[in-house]
């Protein structure tokens, strides 16, 4: 990939509000996807889950399973620390996508009734740091500062006017 690709990969014009959204979003996702992955905080794992997205006709349903748990875990990880924010946002609204429709949405909105909204939002969220990116307080912007000083610096120059 070269640099002016991986410059419009990382680069990103908002300050605290992606950080505020990344972080909580950031945690939700990981904790999930350890439930999934690692059998934490009261989860399953990838052989109780694997079994469970069988039986709903995600096959097959270990893969699955270690996809959904590792798009969740290593996306939120990725979102928390703001590294390769819009890949990971991507990855993870598409499994919040998936989990809509393989699951939540027979059920209608409301999470009470195992409903969609809780995904609904996780998917806005995401789908807003796609599009947004991580912000400044992100590695993005510290690996994007790196690979392009001059824009870093004339950045900064524009804060401080």
């Amino acid at each position: 990939m070269n640099t002016h690709k991986t410059l419009s990969l990382l680069h990103s014009h908002g300050a605290l509000a992606p950080l505020l959204l990344r972080v909580p979003v950031g945690v939700i996702l990981a904790a999930h996807g350890a439930q999934k992955l690692f059998g934490w905080f009261g989860g399953y794992g990838l052989e109780g889950t694997g079994q469970w997205m069988a039986s709903i006709g995600l096959e097959p349903g270990y893969l699955m399973a270690l996809l959904a748990g590792s798009a969740e875990f290593f996306g939120g990880i990725a979102l928390i620390l703001g590294l390769l924010t819009r890949p990971a946002a991507l990855v993870s609204a598409f499994t919040m996508v998936v989990a809509i429709f393989s699951v939540h949405f027979s059920n209608g909105l409301f999470s009470s009734n195992g409903g969609y909204e809780f995904a609904l939002s996780l998917l806005a969220a995401t789908a807003a740091l796609a599009v947004q990116g991580a912000g400044r307080y992100s590695l993005d912007t510290v690996i994007a500062n790196a690979l392009d000083p001059e824009h870093a610096n004339s950045t900064a120059r524009a804060q401080l006017a």
